[in-house]
């Protein structure tokens, strides 16, 4: 079923199409929250489907549900992230690397590392284009700006992680 139709079934209140819309778009949002966050936060998950469930009514668009989404998601990881900048930091965890991990596992581990230490608008459209595979303009609508600038940090977002992961010693 199409996302477009269970959003017009929920907003006419039809709960189990709520459900089928969390099952198929909660994955999505988890994932989006852990990598823009660097750690999964259930509470920010949370947040954004109370968000989504409180402006789903309002959605006048039921096509343009993925990036509505998205700019929601969007909304509760940047308030996490502003509240974050204003506690110190944790004091850093040495990663001691298990004998038993396999050379993919280190890989994903690598890039995810350099991915996280990235600046969060750079990380964040990477993750949308790339790992999300949305269209430039569907990015530029959840951030909010031309998609000029969209391409403009994509370059540079590319720059800073091929920067850090050499930083990080990775050669491929």
């Amino acid at each position: 079923m199409s996302d477009e139709l269970l959003v017009v079934r929920c907003q006419l209140g039809e709960r189990d199409a709520f459900t089928d819309l969390v099952q198929a778009w909660h994955p999505t949002v988890e994932r989006y929250v852990g990598r823009m966050l660097g750690r999964p936060d259930d509470d920010v998950v949370q947040e954004i489907w109370l968000a989504v469930v409180k402006g789903l009514p309002r959605l006048r668009q039921p096509d343009r549900f993925t990036p509505w989404l998205f700019t929601v998601a969007r909304r509760a990881v940047m308030n996490r992230l502003r509240d974050a900048y204003t506690r110190p930091d944790p004091e850093p965890i040495d990663d001691l690397p298990g004998s038993d991990e396999t050379e993919g596992v280190v890989h994903r581990e690598t890039v995810a590392g350099a991915l996280a230490a990235l600046p969060a608008r750079e990380r964040e459209v990477l993750m949308l284009f790339y790992l999300e595979d949305l269209p430039v303009e569907a990015c530029a609508q959840i951030c909010a700006v031309p998609t000029g600038t969209i391409k403009s940090r994509l370059n540079r977002a590319r720059i800073l992680l091929r920067q850090e992961l050499i930083r990080k010693g990775y050669e491929a």
